[in-house]
């Protein structure tokens, strides 16, 4: 008995640091069509149980838009440019990439094993990834900085 209790409240420990929101085929028609000039990208992770608890902020270029949080996605529309994702969790863990003008690109927030606990680093999810796991995300609300 007294394991099926603590297996309970771990259980909703961990889904307490789940997203919650609409679904990301609810917000997807809400999005504005993309300014001239601008690029969207899109931030996602997959809601596994597998570190959780670590959500640390996601930086574009030196400057937190966001966290990543288990089983959420946000977007920032930006212009045109060389950008720089980082999340520091261990250690800094980066992703450089170019982003075109009308273009879109899905930034996947990935669980690792670390030296001492999981850590979270950012990855381009490929269009067929992200076309596949985003829609299992909920939206967490627009990035910071906008």
């Amino acid at each position: 008995m007294r394991s099926t209790f603590q297996m309970i409240v771990v259980a909703t420990a961990v889904l307490a640091g789940c997203a919650s929101g609409p679904r990301y085929a609810e917000v997807r028609p809400s999005m504005p069509t993309l300014a001239d000039g601008q690029g969207r990208i899109l931030f996602y992770r997959t809601g596994n149980v597998f570190g959780s608890g670590i959500q640390p902020d996601v930086k574009l270029n030196g400057k937190v838009v966001g966290s990543a949080q288990p089983g959420g996605f946000f977007y920032m529309d930006v212009p045109a440019d060389n950008y720089e994702v980082v999340l520091s969790t261990e250690v800094d863990k980066k992703l450089t990439f170019a982003l075109g003008a009308n273009e879109e690109k899905c930034v996947r927030l990935s669980v690792g094993l670390g030296v001492v606990v999981y850590r979270v680093y950012p990855e381009m999810a490929t269009p067929e990834t992200c076309e596949k796991e985003i829609p299992e995300t909920s939206f967490i609300g627009q990035a910071k900085g906008k």
